[in-house]
């Protein structure tokens, strides 16, 4: 696991949370959803499919951080 990273536990991540990927840098704003994935805005982090992976470079969701304000 990256250092800051939620750990795979969605409790840890706050509904509004920006996350990015410790791979390639691509962040996930819930605001914005995922259209490569068809996720609609508004969709938090943590409430993700499980199959979901980084839109630009598959890396999977245990991958991301939240991004710290």
């Amino acid at each position: 696991m990256f250092e800051g990273s939620y750990l795979g536990d969605n409790a840890r991540i706050a509904d509004d949370a920006l996350l990015e990927c410790g791979i390639c840098w691509q962040v996930y704003d819930p605001v914005e959803g995922d259209p490569v994935w068809q996720i609609p805005p508004g969709t938090p982090f943590g409430t993700l499919p499980p199959h979901w992976r980084c839109p630009n470079c598959d890396a999977p969701r245990e991958k991301f951080m939240v991004i710290e304000e």
